[in-house]
């Protein structure tokens, strides 16, 4: 029997280096990860996500990795990961790490071995030609950073092929050793522990490329890699960041073997737009645009990340209605398609707002994904370059330096956050685990109630006609259960009037933003607050 873990999982993200140090080398370590995990389990989440924690020179925040074997040492070691891991374990934590197989650090064997012999086995572990390509600036992913995917390299005498940065050549997928190589990999994690992968620039990996020729895709890769992920542990997940168009989704889930999770990006962009408007029928549209999925796929929702928040897929003029709202100024801005601010500080530290949003994201079809520290409501840095402003480290307690590290602030790897307003004087875990209003307990709250409504993870989504046009209603039905999910987008509270509901059916109020006076039955109207969240239960 399949374990389909992940309909019902909730998944917190983070980032080893900037979560705890245990030693006072200043730099998070997987000792000071494993003390905190009662902190994370206390959330209620069931997954952990770890970003890269490879050995790399960190010029690309990990992802540019030089051992896919090895745990950087700064860190701890192999064995430090097995105890991690056997912790996590005991708290009824999964671990999903990432893969970052589109490239790998200009520092790893292959690429040093690739460059210094045209006839070693690892060259074609590479992209490359003997000639500069016609339109070689055409497809950066940092526009205004970087200013070529092309880079001629004087060792191999040859130019290289790179997606992101120059200092990280991608591998060719094409190559049937660069497949064994990643099935090699995935294997060796499995016997440690791990759950599952996430896929970094999934559709880069698959983008198989020569010079004198369009990129083509290799879709099927991702169902290799499923069969071997199935073969060697079948509860186990591949998670794929891939923010395509509409029109592509399809490929990466295929009939259900290829990918089991995708990031949905175009939602969380549609549901940012909502924000702004105050409306909900963007991220209604989109919801009722989405493509229905195999039986056994699943997305993953989100509201932030350790990047930038990508609105690439709106139009210039909605991008610019988000960036009006929440990042007005440039240095808000990224890659002239982003916003370079943690939640918080993007809804302006309001509270009704940061729990509409977490609302929302919980009663989208699919599994959550929560960013380390926007549970506390962190901020960020707008002094640090690109996407770094926040990756700043965790906010433990009111000390010096937040209680991430022994080590003096001053000497950290990683910035904290010092402003009056989110440094940790004001937002840090110690004060909002005592504290049963703060938005840790709160969230907590809502994370615990997710995992109850089964039928989010598991059932059907219908969106109901409602008015006005602030109202988004969702009912989702699954084995004879179902809730109805009422939100607010506007600051103006209203008397909602939601069709498709049976007259007379009894309502069971389970969550809302405050306590509203008991409503029995469904009919027509239904109060709510401006930024107002309802959530109950169908009888």
């Amino acid at each position: 029997m399949l374990d389909l873990w992940y309909k019902n999982a909730a998944v917190y993200s983070l980032n080893v280096a900037t979560y705890k140090d245990s030693d006072g080398d200043g730099v998070g370590d997987f000792k000071g990860l494993a003390a905190q995990l009662d902190h994370i389990a206390q959330l209620g989440v069931n997954c952990l996500w770890l970003l890269p924690f490879y050995p790399s020179p960190g010029l690309d925040h990990g992802y540019d990795v030089t051992d896919y074997y090895n745990v950087a040492p700064a860190l701890g070691t192999l064995g430090d990961f097995v105890e991690f891991s056997h912790q996590a374990r005991l708290r009824g934590i999964r671990l999903i790490i990432d893969l970052p197989i589109n490239h790998t650090s200009e520092q790893h064997a292959w690429f040093q071995q690739a460059r210094a012999d045209p006839e070693s086995p690892f060259r074609d572990y590479y992209v490359w030609s003997d000639t500069e390509p016609e339109n070689s600036a055409e497809g950066v992913v940092f526009p205004g950073v970087q200013l070529s995917v092309w880079t001629y390299d004087l060792c191999a005498r040859s130019w290289y092929y790179h997606r992101f940065y120059q200092h990280q050549p991608d591998l060719n997928i094409a190559c049937s050793a660069v497949r064994e190589e990643i099935f090699k990999i995935v294997g060796f994690w499995l016997e440690l522990g791990v759950s599952g992968f996430r896929i970094d620039a999934a559709p880069f990996v698959v983008e198989e490329i020569r010079p004198d020729r369009p990129p083509t895709r290799r879709y099927e890769f991702f169902g290799e890699l499923r069969d071997f992920l199935s073969w060697r542990r079948g509860d186990a997940v591949l998670l794929a960041e891939a923010n395509v168009a509409p029109a592509e989704l399809g490929h990466y889930f295929g009939d259900g073997s290829r990918i089991h999770l995708l990031f949905a990006f175009l939602l969380n962009q549609h549901l940012f737009l909502a924000l702004a408007r105050g409306k909900a029928e963007p991220l209604r549209a989109c919801l009722a645009a989405l493509p229905r999925l195999p039986a056994f796929a699943q997305w993953a929702q989100f509201l932030r990340n350790h990047d930038e928040l990508d609105l690439g897929r709106l139009t210039v003029d909605e991008r610019g209605e988000i960036y009006a709202a929440f990042a007005p100024a440039l240095k808000m801005q990224l890659y002239g398609r982003g916003i370079r601010r943690r939640l918080a500080c993007i809804l302006g530290n309001d509270r009704q707002r940061m729990e509409l949003a977490y609302s929302l994201l919980f009663s989208l079809p699919g599994t959550p994904v929560i960013y380390y520290g926007d549970e506390l409501g962190m901020g960020d840095n707008l002094a640090l370059p690109e996407r770094w402003p926040v990756r700043t480290c965790m906010q433990w307690a009111d000390v010096e330096g937040g209680g991430f590290s022994p080590r003096p602030a001053a000497r950290l790897l990683y910035d904290i956050v010092k402003d009056a307003e989110y440094g940790p004087c004001k937002v840090n875990a110690v004060a909002q685990q005592r504290d049963p209003e703060s938005l840790f307990n709160w969230l907590r709250r809502l994370v615990e109630l997710r995992k109850s409504c089964l039928e989010i993870g598991w059932g059907d989504l219908s969106l109901l006609p409602a008015h006005p046009l602030s109202i988004l209603a969702q009912k989702f039905a699954w084995e004879g259960r179902s809730v109805l999910i009422l939100h607010n987008l506007s600051e103006t509270e209203c008397r909602a009037h939601v069709e498709g509901l049976v007259a007379g059916q009894k309502l069971t109020d389970l969550f809302g933003n405050r306590v509203y006076p008991s409503k029995r039955h469904a009919d027509s109207a239904i109060d709510i607050d401006g930024y107002g969240y309802r959530w109950f239960r169908l009888d």
